[in-house]
């Protein structure tokens, strides 16, 4: 029995091991910069330059350089935790007082009105309603947020994109060359226009920013 008992906290960090992937996309900033790197591929309109695997590490980088601080606060709340994980509650009360880094991270990016959303969703099928602060409550509510201002960063940087796409359609129609591709002509053009404007640089200082 006594070894049973000492296997609980063991278990439940390799549960929680296990949880971290799923918390790394839908609690941090991965979801929000992803979605905008993907967004600018499709804009240059070169659909597989970056390929999936490039964008995907820059969003890790980034993430991990907005995450530092929250990670670190979570780190010192373990390593000067007064529980200790003798028992599976020991372990779940550590995990507890661990995310609240986190929780607030999510509680600040995320909107009243979000929080109040999911909740009342939360609620519909059941009798009792969830706590707003409660964790699940807030990565929902910060994942919904964090979509919302993904495509609208992305939908503001896609329109000068779309604008030479325009001019240069326009511009072969009056010079007669309607034979010809736009996409040929354009994406150079937008190339060109995002390495002048140091685009990479200005787009990651930004998205780290945004998050300051």
């Amino acid at each position: 029995m006594n070894s049973v008992q000492q296997l609980l906290p063991l278990a439940g960090v390799v549960a929680l091991l296990g949880f971290l992937p799923f918390v790394a996309v839908v609690a941090t900033s991965f979801t929000k910069i992803s979605v905008i790197l993907l967004i600018v591929r499709n804009a240059l309109g070169i659909q597989q330059t970056p390929p999936n695997i490039v964008i995907y590490t820059m969003a890790i980088v980034l993430s991990g350089l907005v995450m530092g601080p929250v990670i670190e606060a979570t780190v010192d709340r373990v390593a000067t935790s007064r529980f200790r994980a003798e028992s599976f509650q020991d372990t779940l009360l550590i995990i507890r007082d661990a995310s609240e880094p986190l929780k607030q991270f999510m509680s600040r990016l995320s909107t009243e009105s979000s929080r109040q959303l999911v909740t009342a969703a939360a609620a519909a099928g059941t009798k009792a309603t969830p706590d707003k602060s409660g964790l699940m409550v807030l990565m929902a509510a910060f994942l919904l947020d964090e979509l919302t201002r993904a495509f609208q960063v992305g939908l503001l940087l896609y329109m000068p994109f779309l604008a030479v796409d325009i001019i240069v359609s326009a511009v072969l129609v009056t010079a007669g060359l309607q034979m010809m591709s736009a996409t040929v002509v354009s994406t150079p053009l937008k190339i060109l226009l995002f390495v002048v404007i140091e685009g990479w640089t200005r787009l990651f200082q930004n998205l780290v920013a945004s998050y300051g």
